[in-house]
């Protein structure tokens, strides 16, 4: 099922940079701790994390053991599913709240229903061929019946959200190519200043600020992947002076990005890549 993740980890992990897609993550035992930027979210047995737009984070497990790891179902927000299964319910106002794109609280029976059974399909192929979709459906109409309608609803129906979400698909494919925040709003029909506050309120950083983690991830994963030499990454990604590129890795990722290389050649660097 490509829009669901099971995630299984034994032990608590270092801290963890990882790009979250508008999402459910499900907690079923464990403990882990999401940050973005400065905030900090908890999530527990019996409790969801929601993602309503493409965020850069920090993410960890703060409680595993051996014999009972953090287990966790991911399911990946679909906008056409959720602007569809938005369109046939009653209307109801929408509270403006907290404009961050991220947000955690308890797992209700209307949604441990559907997400058991969806686990209980990710074995079987045939079955969930057919059956995933509608479950994934009920999920989401769950969702928006529920206290965490007026957050995922923001996917569909908060102008805002949807241009800075709209800003935040140029830069993840366009992060290697130099662009003027000026042009960024205009592309995505907004203010420069009114660009600028609704990415910091939903994203907890500016655009150049997202550009720059979009580009070291993106290094990262083609320096663990070793597809090419470290000097020639920096440039592939957008980055005209090295020693900037290396000084930004650094403050990042903790290593520079040749001791990264080096670390990943001797099978040092086995860390999970999302959490």
């Amino acid at each position: 099922m490509p829009n669901v993740t099971l995630f299984n980890c034994p032990r608590p992990t270092k801290p963890v940079r990882s790009m979250y897609d508008p999402r459910i993550c499900v907690v079923l035992q464990g403990r882990k701790r999401v940050m973005i930027g400065r905030s900090v979210y908890d999530a527990g047995p019996s409790q969801c994390l929601i993602a309503t737009a493409d965020l850069p984070v920090t993410a960890y497990v703060t409680a595993a053991r051996p014999e009972k790891p953090h287990l966790a179902l991911t399911l990946t927000l679909d906008r056409l599913c959720v602007a569809e299964v938005w369109s046939t319910m009653p209307k109801r106002e929408i509270s403006k709240g907290d404009a961050s794109g991220l947000a955690t609280g308890p797992l209700t029976q209307e949604l441990i229903d559907p997400m058991t059974r969806l686990l209980s399909i990710l074995d079987r192929p045939e079955d969930a061929a057919v059956l995933a979709p509608m479950i994934e459906r009920e999920i989401v109409y769950r969702l928006l019946q529920g206290a965490f309608g007026p957050i995922v609803s923001r996917l569909v129906n908060d102008p805002n959200l949807m241009q800075v979400s709209r800003a935040t698909r140029w830069l993840r494919d366009n992060y290697h190519k130099p662009f003027r925040v000026d042009d960024l709003a205009s592309f995505v029909g907004m203010s420069a200043t009114s660009l600028h506050r609704h990415f910091k309120a939903i994203t907890a950083m500016t655009p150049l600020e997202y550009r720059r983690e979009i580009r070291l991830e993106e290094a990262r994963r083609r320096i663990l992947s070793g597809v090419a030499r470290v000097s020639e990454i920096g440039i592939d990604v957008g980055y005209d002076s090295a020693s900037q590129f290396s000084r930004e890795y650094r403050r990042n990722f903790g290593r520079s990005p040749s001791q990264e290389a080096e670390l990943s050649r001797s099978n040092k660097a086995l860390e999970p890549r999302e959490l």
